[in-house]
């Protein structure tokens, strides 16, 4: 269930009508966006992608995208990638924190 999966949850999050989200972080938006959000932005970006993910593991909750996002945006240059970029590479680093390969 792994990867496939999360795959079609983050397309599925990508397809949020962006009227509907308008003011908010998106799936799509640049990555470079991400150190200049505000607080609430980013605690509703990662609430909504960790009520999502965390079907895959419970692991993949909303306190450990937070965590991983920071981390990501702070590693190195962002410029080309987008949010979902970033939260792929959360979910691969936390399946190999998880296969013991850490």
């Amino acid at each position: 269930m792994g990867r496939a999966a999360a795959i079609g949850i983050l397309a599925a999050l990508s397809l949020i009508d962006p009227s509907l989200a308008a003011g908010r972080l998106r799936m799509e938006d640049k990555a470079s966006l991400w150190p200049r959000a505000g607080a609430s932005e980013k605690i509703d970006f990662t609430n909504r992608v960790g009520k999502a993910m965390s079907t895959l593991s419970p692991d993949l909750d909303s306190g450990y995208f937070m965590r991983c996002l920071e981390e990501v945006a702070n590693i190195g240059d962002t410029k080309s990638l987008t949010l979902s970029d970033m939260v792929r590479t959360c979910v691969s680093l936390q399946g190999s924190r998880s296969n013991g390969s850490e």
